[in-house]
């Protein structure tokens, strides 16, 4: 399959230009952060034990040039008509029919939608599919994931070094990052001119009532457990875990903390039913664009939280050819500077800062898209799991979840 060149830097750059100057609804909201939480205590419970792993399918890329894929809202870039321009030239330039579909709004809400047929090997009707670093281990853990072959992907080179070796795979063999983020602290800027320092804050009498916290359960109790001085990727067990849980269970129960949920969260900050959250970093950059400059995000003063979504070809996917090609055309830089521009979440490709650079400087220092080394030092990896852990933590968690 031969590929033809880029377009001319022009055609980018003003698309780049564009997607900086539009107000646009990056991160569609979802609605009801308590939906799907029974299905999400189920799918954290489900561990897969002992059953044989089941086989790759066969590869028919050569013959079929399409592709479906699987990600979370808003998380491509997107112009006025609903287009993704870098999809449309990707189709252009390889021939590979794209259906891009917006399936995933949850992490465990997706896995309890396909684990049944994933078990069995079959289609599940996505032949890539992003999701977060801790829910693509247990992918990988079960044999759900196809080995990528990496001579399809050239530009993995690009890969920064950082991202290259996880615990959960190493050396890449069966998941390629897409994007990340920080999470951390948002404010009303106007509510609080003070603003927050810490999570500690979030804990202060005067915001009774009025904070939200993520239902992601690593994200949330990653934050609380840096504040208590816990390294979040190091040596820690059911005594620091329970410490944090206590904790987070106490702001609850006395209605310091108002709202646990997903992507969501948003619509209670604009409502200002909450006035400070525990949030996504790339959201606050969207509901400033949508809504009017009021709020602030800040990396708490203990350490914040650091996140990958990662590409993985299911095991029942027919097409993984097809996938390897689409990954290779993200990591040219230029393309992933693009895409940065519209998601305002951390690119994972090396030069695309220098690509952004050229087009509009301000993107390229931006600190949540293109952090330096002092930003992601305050940013941490929560360890991976044992499957007993997750299923113990996560079900404490959820308790707290269904209690509130």
């Amino acid at each position: 399959m031969t590929v033809r060149p880029l377009p001319q830097d022009p055609i980018v750059r003003s698309l780049i230009v564009q997607a900086r100057k539009a107000q646009l609804n990056r991160r569609t909201l979802l609605a009801g952060g308590g939906a799907g939480l029974g299905a999400l205590a189920l799918a954290a419970c489900s561990g897969g034990g002992g059953q044989a792993k089941p086989t790759a399918a066969a590869d028919a890329s050569k013959t079929d040039a399409t592709l479906n894929w699987a990600n979370w809202a808003a998380y491509i870039d997107e112009d006025d008509a609903g287009d993704y321009p870098t999809l449309v030239r990707f189709t252009e330039e390889t021939g590979i029919s794209v259906n891009y579909e917006v399936a995933v709004d949850d992490n465990n809400t997706y896995y309890g939608k396909v684990k049944d047929q994933l078990a069995l090997g079959q289609d599940i009707g996505a032949d890539l599919v992003c999701l977060t670093d801790w829910m693509v281990s247990r992918w990988i853990r079960l044999g759900y994931t196809q080995e990528l072959n990496h001579d399809n992907i050239p530009n993995l080179a690009n890969l920064v070094p950082s991202l290259r070796d996880p615990d959960f795979d190493p050396g890449r063999a069966h998941s390629v990052p897409w994007q990340g983020g920080f999470a951390g602290l948002a404010w009303n800027k106007e509510a609080i001119p003070g603003g927050l320092a810490s999570v500690s804050d979030l804990w202060d009498p005067s915001l009774k009532g009025r904070v939200g916290v993520l239902s992601e359960m690593r994200d949330t109790m990653g934050c609380i457990m840096l504040e208590n001085g816990v390294d979040i990727a190091g040596d820690w067990g059911d005594e620091e875990y329970g410490a944090a849980i206590d904790l987070l269970r106490e702001q609850v129960e006395s209605g310091q903390v108002r709202n646990i949920k997903g992507n969501s969260y948003l619509e209670d900050l604009k409502s200002e039913d909450t006035l400070a959250a525990i949030v996504w970093s790339g959201d606050i950059t969207v509901i400033n664009a949508e809504a009017g400059d009021k709020w602030e995000f800040a990396i708490p003063s203990a350490g914040g939280t650091l996140w990958n979504d990662n590409f993985l070809v299911p095991i029942g996917s027919p097409r993984k050819t097809n996938a390897e090609t689409l990954i290779d055309y993200y990591y040219r830089p230029e393309v992933a500077a693009e895409v940065a521009a519209w998601v305002n979440f951390i690119t994972p490709v090396a030069g695309a800062k220098e690509a952004a650079m050229e087009i509009d400087p301000e993107l390229a220092e931006n600190q949540l898209i293109f952090p330096n080394e002092e930003t992601l030092s305050t940013a941490h990896i929560f360890r991976s799991l044992t499957g007993a852990e997750e299923q113990k933590y996560q079900a404490e968690f959820q308790s707290i979840l269904l209690g509130s």
